[in-house]
């Protein structure tokens, strides 16, 4: 049973990760290399639950409650030594992930589960850094952003794994109220990814042609497709439409629809000029500077909303 687990990387997504299991329970070590960002994780962490527990969605009295669960260490060794389950989310360097498995391989007790966030880099290659009796106890869990207010989790099945091993890894998912997509192929992007870059590729491509304003476009996916996403599966829409309908309409548009294998140049212009959205306050939205904060706020308000709603249609 796991019951005590350790997060590799206190950063933007591992800092979510330790607060969502500890959210729900379980005790959390979490280790950071960088000074700065380990000494202020918990102050992070506190904010975020602050704005949960003024949204209704947690109680303001369970903040220090979960707050306790984690424990922050600077010692990797010391991090990981008697924990049941380890999950990295370390920068995305296959040299890096290696180097840590290979350590805490050495670390951690011969039952103990590993996991690593990625959602791009080959579990094959990150297998290769620990030992044979390891193997069948390593896969894949890859979170969204930010991770404790995005319900899905990507659990690898890749055929490493015993059954029994991966229901102990979806059992604490599910109690932490994670919609767990069993990946059963080892293919860049994994699921949800895949899905995502699909949409943001005609978007782009959209914006490149002068077809409508970036504020349009983004409108007409909110209250087009977006609007049915929330609840309903592609796949399902494609049923309730009529798959007869959906392949004539794929002939009709699929070849005039962009197709390119890199990224938009359009894209990449803005990250030439610097324009990388909320963090540079301008990408293809201005975000001024005493706005910042009511702009994330207002961003997490309507995941949040998003979160509550869809515990509806699980």
């Amino acid at each position: 049973m796991i019951e005590r687990i350790a997060v590799l990387g206190a950063g933007t997504m591992g800092h979510g990760i330790a607060e969502t299991f500890a959210m729900n329970g379980f005790l959390v070590n979490l280790y950071e290399t960088h000074d700065q960002t380990r000494n202020s994780v918990k102050k992070v962490i506190e904010t975020e639950l602050s704005f949960l527990a003024e949204n209704a969605y947690i109680k303001k009295e369970d903040i220090e409650i979960i707050l306790n669960r984690i424990t922050v260490y600077k010692d990797l060794k010391e991090s990981v030594v008697n924990v049941d389950y380890v999950i990295e989310a370390v920068p995305e360097k296959i040299e890096l992930k290696q180097q840590i498995f290979s350590e805490i391989d050495v670390y951690c007790k011969p039952e103990t589960i590993f996991a690593s966030n990625t959602s791009s880099l080959a579990l094959n290659e990150m297998l290769e850094s620990v030992s044979d009796s390891r193997k069948e106890r390593m896969m894949v869990c890859h979170w969204y952003n930010p991770a404790h207010l995005m319900p899905i989790a990507e659990l690898s099945y890749f055929g490493n794994m015993p059954e029994n091993i991966y229901k102990e890894v979806e059992e604490i998912y599910l109690k932490s109220g994670k919609q767990v997509v069993k990946v059963l192929k080892d293919v860049p992007g994994l699921v949800a990814n895949r899905i995502q870059q699909g949409v943001a590729r005609e978007v782009f491509s959209l914006i490149e042609m002068g077809v409508a304003s970036p504020q349009d476009i983004d409108k007409a996916l909110k209250f087009g497709p977006a609007f049915r996403y929330a609840t309903t599966g592609q796949l399902e829409v494609a049923d309730m439409g009529g798959l007869d309908i959906w392949c004539t309409v794929g002939d009709n548009l699929l070849s005039v629809m962009d197709n390119r294998k890199e990224a938009n140049p359009i894209l990449r212009q803005k990250v030439a000029d610097g324009k990388l959205g909320l963090k540079t306050k301008e990408g293809f939205y201005e975000y001024p500077e005493e706005k910042l904060n009511d702009i994330k706020n207002e961003f997490n308000k309507r995941l949040l909303i998003q979160l509550k709603t869809s515990k509806k249609y699980v």
